[in-house]
């Protein structure tokens, strides 16, 4: 409908696959690398997890395609309704494999021949099997025991199991113990952050065939990015619809008030017991924050959501700021930070973590370009520069002084402050010239775009080098660390063995963070705050 008024020559963000506008972002790219280090390093089983819409199916798809057709063979199954017959039936078909088969037993059989086959003539075998999360007991069991074909020396087919984070619970139960500890590679799809969420929009837009300036403005760009919080299935409807409603009303330019159109006709129309949790508001997750006593280092996520019921039917707890008080401090929020560009209020909060870090500023009159200069400065100064975007509870468990980037209206963009501590159950804020404003959780939680940055330190410099299987001097000390922890009691041998996954697994779940069993940024920060040989500013230690 509106293809030729916007100048494109397909839909940009149809919802059907298509090899054509395939983007990987930064997080698309991070869980390519582990699918294909684990099958490179022949782990066996290697496991995909991300909510619905994130890009899982894109990234396997890509996965698959970059796989070298001379050195391996590769079969996708993507119908979690099978029962273990008709699985292993299903594999064999995928992989052209013909030969007639009466039971289970003689299946794996005609199955073994054609791995080791494919073994004697030096190709790797990998099944890709989606929804994971949909299969029966009876069917990852018959997945178990095609991983047990195997060599004296090698894995004969290595096995990706995909699917939403319900199917690591399901790895959790009792009756799974055998297929989960199986399972060494786990990667976990974090959606898009903003800036990729951008740079996705124009790919597509320029796949479509779209020529000239791109058609959504920045505001536009924002708002889509808050709704969709980066999955690409809600980016790309709220895309389409928000095209949609500029093309009913004869507008050239997608505005932040066209997006708010077509983004709300989608609310209407979306059943609510469908919506992902992620979209889950943010302020009864800090309710549940406040009584369960605002320990942000060990928050418990089994907890919180034990509590959300009785939360929610309690509101006037939360309501213990006069109204009086929050409208005074949202004015002068707006006053201070509205007399500053966007930029400029991103190089004061920045310059409020690096006091805070004992590290140099960044100089006056040089506002940084938001989407390279600040990790180019965090570097320069020995640090990293950790972008996030989510709830409040997620970061309140860093415990991390932080840049956050608040939308006030009436001041075009966004502008950061730095959360730099807490007192009295309210936050404190600071990079305003006033110095700290105090602020409830419910007031930032009407401001707060759920975006922002913070400085870190791998001191030991750890990321990317602690890998499952790998070995060496940064496994050993983070095996020291995690004994520090009190998660690892085990020799510090140097090799990311099954008792190093369980140990950064073990501590992922005493933290209430992803249990992967991946030492990835998130995992590293609250390591290294919980060990005490390491200094670093917190949010629970920052006086006013």
């Amino acid at each position: 409908m509106y293809l030729e008024f916007y100048g494109f020559r397909e839909k940009p963000f149809s919802l059907t696959p298509d090899p054509r506008f395939v983007f990987l972002s930064k997080n698309h790219r991070e869980a390519f690398a582990h699918l294909l280090y684990g099958i490179d390093n022949r782990a066996g089983f290697i496991a995909l997890t991300g909510e619905v819409g994130s890009g899982k199916t894109t990234v396997l798809r890509a996965l698959l395609s970059n796989l070298n057709a001379e050195r391996h063979r590769s079969a996708l199954v993507f119908n979690p309704s099978l029962s273990p017959t008709a699985l292993i039936q299903d594999i064999n078909r995928e992989f052209g494999i013909s030969l007639p088969v009466s039971n289970d037993a003689s299946a794996l059989e005609v199955l073994n021949s054609f791995l080791l086959q494919q073994n004697v003539e030096g190709r790797t075998v990998v099944l890709v099997i989606d929804e994971a999360q949909d299969l029966e007991a009876p069917v990852l069991e018959q997945i178990r025991l095609i991983s047990n074909l195997e060599t004296d020396r090698d894995k004969l087919i290595q096995i990706v199991l995909s699917g939403q984070p319900e199917f690591l619970q399901i790895l959790e139960k009792n009756e799974m113990r055998q297929l989960n500890q199986r399972i060494t590679v786990r990667t976990h799809l974090q959606p898009m952050d903003f800036e990729d969420t951008v740079a996705y929009i124009n790919h597509r837009i320029r796949v479509a065939g779209r020529r000239g300036s791109v058609v959504f403005s920045r505001g536009a760009l924002k708002r889509i990015y808050k709704y969709s919080r980066g999955f690409p299935r809600l980016i790309n409807a709220a895309c389409d619809r928000a095209l949609l409603a500029g093309y009913t009303r004869d507008e050239g330019r997608i505005t932040s008030r066209i997006a708010k159109e077509g983004i709300d006709d989608l609310r209407r129309n979306a059943p609510a017991a469908k919506r992902p949790l992620f979209i889950i508001p943010t302020l009864v997750m800090i309710a549940a924050l406040l009584a369960g006593g605002l320990y942000f280092a060990g928050f418990d996520f089994t907890e919180r959501f034990k509590t959300l019921q009785e939360v929610e039917a309690t509101p006037e707890k939360i309501m213990d700021v006069p109204p009086e008080s929050r409208e005074d401090v949202t004015i002068a929020l707006k006053g201070e930070l509205g007399k500053i560009s966007e930029a400029e209020s991103a190089r004061r909060a920045f310059n409020t973590l690096a006091a805070l870090w004992k590290v140099s500023p960044l100089p006056e009159g040089a506002p940084p370009n938001l989407s390279n200069s600040l990790e180019r400065a965090a570097q320069e100064r020995e640090l990293r520069l950790h972008r996030f975007s989510g709830n409040l509870g997620a970061l309140l468990r860093l415990n991390y002084p932080a840049a956050l980037e608040l939308k006030l209206d009436g001041i075009p963009g966004g502008r950061y402050v730095s959360l730099v501590g807490m007192e009295n159950e309210q936050l404190l804020l600071d990079s305003t010239p006033s110095g700290k404003t105090p602020l409830s959780f419910s007031d930032l939680e009407k401001h707060w775009t759920g975006q922002g940055f913070l400085l870190w330190k791998d001191s030991l410099n750890l990321l990317a080098k602690t890998l499952p299987g790998s070995r060496g001097d940064s496994i050993k000390q983070l095996q020291s660390l995690l004994y520090e922890a009190g998660t690892y009691r085990s020799p510090l041998t140097g090799i990311y063995d099954d008792n190093t996954l369980a140990a950064v697994k073990e501590f992922q779940i005493s933290k209430g963070i992803l249990q992967d069993s991946l030492v990835s940024s998130q995992t590293l920060m609250i390591l290294y705050g919980s060990v005490d040989r390491f200094e670093a500013p917190k949010l629970t230690t920052v006086k006013k």
